[in-house]
């Protein structure tokens, strides 16, 4: 589940470049969404993880 996490956090990191820098502009706001909602997933998986 944290491999999964971590990919789509990537992912939506790399979304995140190309959508802020305007080489995408039109997917800028979808790469901004993907990378504030997997920001938020990792953040949650990496607790939850500590916790145990």
């Amino acid at each position: 589940m944290v491999w999964h996490t971590l990919f789509f956090f990537f992912l939506a990191l790399v979304s995140a470049f190309f959508g802020f820098s305007g080489v995408l502009t039109w997917g800028a706001l979808i790469a901004q969404i993907l990378f504030f909602i997997f920001l938020v997933l990792a953040l949650f998986t990496i607790f939850i993880r500590k916790k145990r």
